[in-house]
């Protein structure tokens, strides 16, 4: 049993200003330690629920947040950027269940701590075949394209809802309410890994049904600003639906997937 655990940092307990997670911010350091506790609570859960392998995928800005010497030595850490498969690098046939702890709602979901898609500046929202979807969306769609299900996710609870509503009965752990966008009620982190770990063991017994999308996968990217569609619509196969709004037809998730990163790469150059 290989489980996959992709994480994030916004929706760590105590994270609530865009600073916490910052590199440069003087406190960063405690939260990148919360992250790392985070991780080792679902680590300690998958192994109790009969995961034989865990791998972790640091899935927050440089992706080199997690503290290695910290992480509980069962698992091995992906770490650092740009990855092939960004927030779920390590993704494969050969996993079993993918966990995402500390994810964040999608752009636009009120009193959600921190809540945006890939970048708040620059992506208004994201739609997959007409579905509004957030990076717990895309991401899923991503394992659901090897069959793989997402059984676990974790934040606060406007990301845990959005989850439940897309994937369907699966365990998540709501660590803080948010009540703005920058402040949240907040479970002590004891009390939160503690969640995370019992979810967690239940997680890794579940059999949920992947997400899987049906083809072609029409990917729908509206931009905070003209010019950022002005610098996405350079890939080719682009459709342009107003000054915003990109269309792409993808044949499958992964292409639909590397079509919206690029779309956002190029349009975060501006």
């Amino acid at each position: 049993m290989k489980v996959l655990i992709s994480v994030d940092m916004e929706g760590i307990s105590g994270v609530v200003r865009v600073d916490h997670t910052m590199s440069d911010h003087k406190e960063y350091d405690r939260f990148r330690k919360l992250m790392t506790l985070e991780a080792n609570a679902a680590i300690e859960g998958a192994l109790a629920g009969g995961a034989t392998s865990v791998v972790v995928n640091d899935s927050h800005g440089g992706m080199a947040n997690i503290l290695v010497e910290d992480l509980n030595p069962a698992a091995e850490l992906i770490s650092g950027s740009p990855k092939p498969f960004s927030m779920v690098q390590g993704i494969g046939p050969d996993v079993n269940v993918v966990f995402f702890i500390g994810y964040h709602s999608q752009m636009g979901t009120g009193a959600s701590v921190l809540s945006h898609t890939y970048h708040g500046g620059v992506v208004a929202e994201l739609r997959l075949n007409g579905q509004a979807v957030g990076e717990t969306g895309l991401n899923a769609a991503v394992a659901g394209a090897y069959g793989v299900p997402v059984v676990l996710v974790t934040g606060d609870s406007a990301v845990t809802e959005e989850a439940r509503a897309l994937l369907g009965n699966i365990e998540t752990v709501a660590v803080k309410e948010g009540t703005s966008w920058t402040s949240a009620r907040c479970l002590h982190p004891e009390v939160a890994r503690k969640r995370i770990r019992e979810a967690a063991e239940r997680a890794v017994k579940s059999k949920p049904a992947p997400f899987v999308l049906p083809t072609p996968i029409t990917v729908r990217v509206t931009f905070q600003r003209p010019g950022h569609a002005d610098m996405a619509s350079l890939i080719p196969g682009t459709r342009r639906l107003d000054g915003v709004t990109l269309e792409y037809v993808a044949p499958d998730v992964l292409t639909a997937y590397n079509a919206f990163r690029a779309m956002f790469v190029l349009a975060s150059a501006l």
